[in-house]
């Protein structure tokens, strides 16, 4: 277990930190543009499911709208579902957006019915690597035989974590817990497992999905998987 923390816990703090968290996450991450971009030359527009895990409030679910007829959000917080949902609708594209609540290790969808899918900055909260890994199998599940998916978390070669990591194998990365400040002052802890590029990938392959590429950029860890 990650710590003192549980799935339940991790939820609470994105619930309470929601509307504080949601502004500073606007815009799509330029790793995420690109692989939907390469991505969306192969789906039929008209016929294809995206999925996006962890959706958050939905700056990468908007990308699969370009290139999807239907698009599945999933995120364990009421408000950041709702909050995607809300910003499909501002931003013009909520016909075919669905944001849900659920839990990614549990993916409310169809088996083998999407095209393509998200995975982004999400699985690093998942405070137990067994729940990881299902989380994975969960995601290979969903996918279509064609289908593929985008991968990320957060590495240890991000700058921060060069005085904050332990001792410990160069394939294994940590657990820590990073503070947000609420308008009141008081901060709230959230957990995170932080990876190495191998310790993901070989999680990735555990779970019985194909890699097809992988890279560490701007302190994250990107995976590209299919079925």
């Amino acid at each position: 277990m990650g710590g003192d923390h549980s799935r339940e816990e991790v939820r609470e703090t994105y619930e309470r930190i929601a509307d504080g968290f949601a502004p500073t996450r606007r815009h799509p991450w330029s790793e995420v543009e690109r692989f939907v971009e390469a991505e969306a030359r192969r789906v039929d527009p008209k016929a294809a499911v995206g999925l996006d895990v962890g959706c958050g409030n939905g700056r990468h679910a908007e990308l699969l709208g370009g290139c999807c007829a239907r698009v599945l959000g999933v995120d364990i917080t009421a408000r950041l579902a709702e909050l995607a949902q809300e910003r499909a609708r501002s931003r013009g594209w909520a016909d075919g957006f669905v944001s849900m609540v659920g839990e990614a290790t549990q993916l409310p969808c169809k088996p083998g019915s999407v095209e393509l899918a998200l995975y982004i900055a999400t699985i690093h909260h998942l405070p137990d690597r067994r729940l990881r890994i299902r989380s994975l199998r969960e995601l290979r599940a969903a996918l279509s035989g064609s289908g593929t998916a985008l991968v990320s978390a957060w590495s240890v070669q991000d700058d921060r974590f060069a005085a904050r990591r332990p001792p410990q194998p160069r394939d294994r990365g940590f657990d820590t817990v990073l503070d947000w400040t609420l308008p009141t002052g008081e901060t709230v802890g959230r957990y995170y497992h932080i990876y190495t590029l191998a310790e993901l990938s070989e999680e990735i392959r555990r779970a019985g999905l194909t890699i097809t590429d992988e890279e560490v950029s701007s302190g994250n860890c990107y995976v590209t998987v299919g079925r």
